[in-house]
């Protein structure tokens, strides 16, 4: 059986895992490879997966827990896309809550189903934004416990990746891969933008080395893990607007809400681990995101369409109580649509706070 090549794109909430994996799949697609994707969430309902999906990708969903606490289905998932045509390039997008990924799914993953898979290095994505604040040492809107989680990310990572630099000056990228290269000197370190490509070629030519050897599994406090987790606010909806009156900018709607997210999100001091919106109709789609309290709401996908109808999901994860959270977005969701004269439905809500990492696997050593 020929072998797929497997690779793991981690990284905290809002570093921009799915726009990397938008970008390498189109490479490996224009180098003739089949690719295959599989995302991962806490809960159910992706913005993530549609959006891929709405680029022409095979992509499949694991949801309801970390990979590592799926593992099983990880793997079912992944055969399920390699039924009609084993993809050559396999590219996984793991919770951004998660970490302890070599020891729970990759090495896991080489024991037991090694004939299947070859698995490429682990890339990690730095989140600037969090980058700036907890590598700098000063507050980053998260608990102790939370930023633990996004340092242990980075240190177990075997190619640590600067995302986003399309937005930060030269100054505020040197200084970043300072802090980098200060905390984790032994890393390769790699600068990159998913939006213009920059640094891209240096990073798909790492990927198609083999892991790191590492001895031992990541130093790691599940207790500390656990509460990091704990202290995130979880929250997925999907919902209808409708107007049986005139029609509405599918476009203003999605960044509409965000807006009305980031505010009441702000008033209450809530620091946001990523905030999407996925509004769709007639096959097209707007999409809104809102990723850290400094930067401001993005229309990252437009339309340009009018409606009279539009399906919205929606996917909003904090560092915060989810009883208060999914207050705020309730509200938020009413205030939109009476200030835009939409009627609004709700069918399906989740909200919650990611429970403790319960790893089915977890492999000490190297099992190659």
């Amino acid at each position: 059986m020929a072998t797929t090549h497997f690779l793991m794109i981690g990284g905290f909430l809002g570093a921009g895992k799915t726009t990397a994996i938008a970008r390498l799949a189109r490479h490996y697609t224009e180098q003739g490879l089949r690719v295959g994707i599989v995302t991962n969430d806490q809960a159910f309902g992706l913005v993530d997966t549609h959006s891929l999906r709405a680029k022409g990708f095979d992509v499949r969903e694991v949801p309801g827990a970390c990979f590592c606490c799926k593992f099983e289905e990880l793997v079912e998932t992944a055969a399920q896309l390699g039924a009609e045509h084993q993809p050559d390039i396999l590219l996984t997008e793991p919770v951004g809550s998660c970490t302890d990924l070599v020891a729970t799914v990759l090495r896991p993953l080489q024991y037991l189903f090694g004939d299947r898979y070859a698995l490429g290095p682990l890339a990690v994505l730095c989140k600037p934004e969090h980058g700036q604040k907890i590598l700098g040492g000063h507050s980053s809107g998260f608990s102790p416990q939370a930023a633990y989680i996004f340092l242990k990310q980075l240190e177990e990572a075997d190619l640590l990746v600067l995302n986003k630099i399309d937005r930060l000056s030269v100054t505020q990228q040197d200084e970043l891969l300072n802090l980098l290269s200060t905390r984790f000197p032994s890393k390769r370190i790699f600068a990159t933008s998913s939006v213009t490509g920059a640094g891209y070629p240096e990073l798909i030519e790492a990927l198609n080395n083999p892991p790191q050897s590492k001895d031992g599994t990541l130093e790691l406090d599940y207790d500390t893990y656990t509460a990091g987790e704990a202290a995130l606010g979880w929250l997925n909806a999907s919902t209808k607007f409708t107007s049986s009156t005139n029609g509405w900018s599918m476009d203003t709607l999605a960044v509409a809400l965000v807006h009305d997210f980031q505010k009441v999100l702000t008033d209450a001091h809530m620091e946001p681990g990523h905030v999407k919106v996925l509004a769709s109709a007639d096959s097209a789609m707007s999409i809104a995101n809102w990723v850290a309290s400094e930067e401001p709401v993005e229309l990252s996908v437009a339309a340009n369409l009018d409606v009279s109808s539009a399906d919205v999901l929606i996917n909003v994860r904090v560092h915060g109580n989810p009883d208060t959270l999914a207050k705020l977005v309730k509200q938020s969701l009413e205030t939109v649509a009476n200030q835009q004269q939409l009627d609004l439905q709700i069918s399906n809500w989740q909200h919650f706070q990611p429970g403790a990492p319960e790893p089915v696997h977890r492999f000490a050593t190297p099992t190659g």
